[in-house]
This record gives structure tokens, sequence and C-alpha cells, in this order.
């Protein structure tokens, strides 16, 4: 990777950064945070000044683990606060690397975010298809169904980038021109999984219940309504092997990529970082959603 930025360059100092956060791959605080500033060029673009959601595990992945969306005692303030103007709700969000190290201090392990700015917090600036395959469906059929939602995507010529999960499935998401709103997105996002469930009802369902997803792919587009998060790129994962949610190029997963394919500090993951960033120019490449794909089927 040609921009590296070093963990002493942040203000924040790490208590117990010896601590292990995932003990079994023994991935420390330390570690986390030089993982954070390695991949920081690239992923601040994602995090700054974005309402953010956290995992938090300060014992550990194995220990208790919980989400936090709202200020705690205590907290840095190198992590900011905001409000949502619709219900007064408080927004968490960082500017700067000191942020993210902020958030490695207190044990967060993933971090998510809403799909829009903070000061654009009511038009969002991209739209996020979570695969998430019922279990004992194969990963290769995960693959495939990341490759064919591309490809509708396209016909409406809409941009695609895809990351890995870190778990068992793809991410596939399409910058947009903030201009829609949340509502709009969401429907959007619906209307489409819900189009890609009745063309294929044996592989695909746009329904969340567990009875509805036997044997199948679960197109979740509920991480595109107002208040959801997903979780960002780059961001480490709370799931055995410390894995990241990686940014990857097409190339990649019609080459069979797993979703799990980059673990913390591994060599995979850092040569993967070395290579050209394939999201550098993603929000460039947003488009407003057309009225057209807004009105109901």
């Amino acid at each position: 990777m040609k921009e590296e930025r070093n963990t002493a360059d942040t203000t924040v100092k790490l208590t117990h950064p010896e601590k292990l956060l995932w003990s079994d791959e023994k991935v420390s605080k330390q570690d986390l945070l030089d993982h954070h500033a390695l991949v920081w060029p690239r992923m601040k673009q994602f995090v700054v000044e974005r309402p953010l959601a956290l995992v938090r595990a300060p014992d550990g992945v194995d220990g208790q683990r919980f989400f936090q969306k709202h200020a705690s005692p205590g907290m840095s303030e190198h992590i900011f606060k905001s409000k949502d103007p619709e219900d007064n709700e408080e927004i968490l969000f960082v500017r700067d690397f000191d942020g993210i190290a902020a958030l490695v201090q207190i044990g967060v392990v993933e971090i998510h975010i809403w799909g829009c700015k903070v000061e654009e917090i009511d038009t969002p600036d991209q739209i996020v298809f979570d695969l998430d395959p019922d279990e004992g469906v194969a990963v290769d059929e995960v693959r495939k169904a990341a490759l064919d939602i591309r490809d509708k995507l396209q016909e409406l010529s809409l941009p695609t980038f895809v990351k890995t999960s870190g778990g068992k499935g793809y991410h596939v998401v399409v910058p947009l021109k903030p201009a829609a709103k949340w509502d709009q997105v969401k429907g959007f996002s619906h209307d489409f999984a819900r189009a890609m469930e009745q063309a294929e009802p044996d592989r695909f369902t746009a329904t969340l219940s567990k009875k509805a997803r036997t044997g199948k792919i679960f197109i979740d587009y509920l991480r595109n309504g107002r208040g959801s998060t997903t979780v960002a790129p780059y961001s480490s994962r709370a799931k055995k092997g410390a894995t990241i949610s990686m940014p990857v190029t097409w190339p990649e997963i019609e080459g069979g990529l797993a979703p799990n394919a980059f673990p913390l500090g591994d060599k995979a993951t850092l040569k993967r970082l070395d290579a050209d960033d394939p999201w550098r120019d993603f929000f460039a490449k947003g488009k407003p959603l057309k009225r057209a794909w807004l009105s109901p089927p």
C-alpha cells in the first residue's frame, strides 16, 4: 500500500495495548489500531462525519459484546455528537484518525455507518445489498448471486462496487449522488430485492423471517432505511478469524474470492492493501436515482 500512517500520529494513547481482542488469533488492541492506521487513507472517505453505530467488546470478542449508537460517560472528545433533526436522537461521528483511535481505545471491534453524511442526513449517498445466505447455502451460490445482482443493477446503468462481509456473504454497494430521500432509496432497494425474488424464488428471498429464508439467500435491503447501518469498508468483524470487510474488485469475486478471505494482519490482507484501491473513485461514480426507478412496479 503506497500510503501509510504511523500510529504515533494519533494523540490518543491506548491503555493495555497488549490486550487481546481476538484471543484465538492473538490480535491485540495495538494490532487493531495498526490495522486502522494502515487502511486509513482508503477508509476515511467512508467514515468521516458519518453517523456511526459501534460494536464494542471491551473484554474481547469472546466476552460481552454490545451495540452502541449513543454517547456514554467518559467518551473521548475525539468522538463527536450531533442530533438527528427528525427525532432528536443522538448521533456519534468522528472527524479524523484520532476519532478512530478513540474507538479502538474503548474496545470497538466493528464500525458501522449510516449511508449518508451528518450534514446531508436526509439524502443517502449509497445503497447496500447485503447477501445473507441460509445455513447450508454453498459459498459458490452466494458468489453467483452477487454477480447476478451486479448484472441487474448494471442493466439500470447503476455503478456497482463489492466488498467481502468478513462473514458468510458479500455486500454489493451502489454509490449515489445525494438527492433521493431515505424512503425513496429504501423503496427502490426493496423493489429491486423483490424483483430478484420473483424472478428466481428458489434462490432468493426479500423477506427477513427465518422461515422464508430456508435454503435461500436473503437480499437484505433493510440496510437502506433511515438509522439503519452497515459495516464500514475496511472495518474488522467481531467474528472468528478476526476478518475484515474488504473492498475488492469484481474480477476477484469472479475468481472465487471467499467472503472471509481477509483476516486482520494476514499476508493475503496485506497483499490486497498493497494493490490499487478498488474503491478510490466510489463517490465520484455516484448517480442520482432516476424518477422511474422510484415508482412502485
